[in-house]
């Protein structure tokens, strides 16, 4: 933990994403007690109105605060990427871990599933699925994007497994008589750690950024705020070739904000848990503190450094 607070790389990356947590959770009462703005009330006098006093973000094309409609939707983009997130990754730990560990049959069996998942266009077949269920609430759509998602994790927890399934540990564990439940949960699992908060993060974004292309498309649902839906409304009400920056830039910033702390958060974990990562630093580090003691001598005995 020590190691992971001092990567830098991490360090911005969680205070980014624990900010928009909490915007997530307080943000809709900030919105309603301190703001007094309702996100979907109409300012007839306000219509496209550029960033003032009275509305910090502006305007949409109706008339509605983007500001407050900027933190409410916090929440229901940062469900829909949580939630599609947890399910993506827990069929996928589930998956992957049982067929690397079984090997044989049940491997092949649960590899060749896998891979015609993975040869199916998920985005299409969300499409249609959202096309087919009208109105489709942000559950709705995080479900199917997690049901959707798992295939690539699975493969990769499942190369993780084969590895550690012939180590030392495991291999004396079966011999005093451990179930292979047990194997799996108590001493495979911790050991794929990295892999899986890595998959973790990256289906959170993959859902979040989904759910906004299908706002954009106008197949989200039209009756919850998220920034998709913002998205979705700039582009309808034509901010974008009206100048409009202040409708449709901070929902895609917020956006890029969430896939920039995802990916520095991996970024310091690679670093943390990767071993030839951890080998090259520890390397470089090496030479490096070489070559201070090196010139430290030097100068101690008045030569050129």
């Amino acid at each position: 933990m020590r190691r992971l607070l001092n990567n830098r790389k991490f360090t911005v990356g969680m205070l980014i994403s624990i900010f928009f947590l909490v915007v997530a959770l307080i943000g809709p009462w900030v919105v309603a007690h301190i703001m007094q703005v309702d996100p979907r009330g109409i300012d007839y006098d306000a219509i496209s109105a550029p960033p003032s006093a009275q509305h910090l973000l502006g305007t949409n094309h109706v008339g509605q605060d983007v500001l407050a409609q900027l933190i409410i939707g916090a929440r229901g983009s940062v469900t829909v990427g949580l939630l599609s997130g947890i399910i993506a990754t827990v069929i996928a730990v589930l998956v992957g871990t049982t067929a690397g560990y079984l090997g044989g049959v049940p491997d092949r069996a649960i590899n060749a599933v896998v891979n015609v998942l993975m040869t199916l266009p998920g985005f299409a077949l969300l499409f249609i699925i959202a096309g087919y269920v009208q109105e489709a609430g942000i559950l709705l759509i995080a479900v199917v994007i997690g049901l959707l998602e798992w295939p690539g994790g699975a493969r990769s927890i499942r190369a993780q497994t084969m590895s550690l399934r012939n180590r030392d540990f495991t291999s004396a564990l079966r011999t005093v008589g451990e179930s292979t439940p047990r194997i799996i949960a108590v001493e495979v699992v911790p050991h794929l750690g990295g892999v899986i908060s890595s998959m973790f993060l990256k289906a959170v974004v993959a859902g979040i950024f989904m759910e906004a292309s299908l706002a954009f498309l106008g197949l989200g649902s039209t009756s919850e705020i998220t920034w998709g839906t913002m998205v979705s409304q700039a582009q309808t009400g034509g901010a974008i070739l009206r100048g409009h920056w202040w409708f449709f830039l901070p929902p895609g910033l917020a956006i890029a904000l969430i896939g920039f702390a995802t990916a520095m958060i991996n970024f310091g974990l690679d670093e943390i848990t990767n071993p030839q990562l951890n080998a090259r630093l520890n390397a470089r580090t090496r030479q490096f503190n070489r070559e201070q003691r090196r010139r430290r001598a030097l100068a101690e005995a008045g030569g050129p450094a």
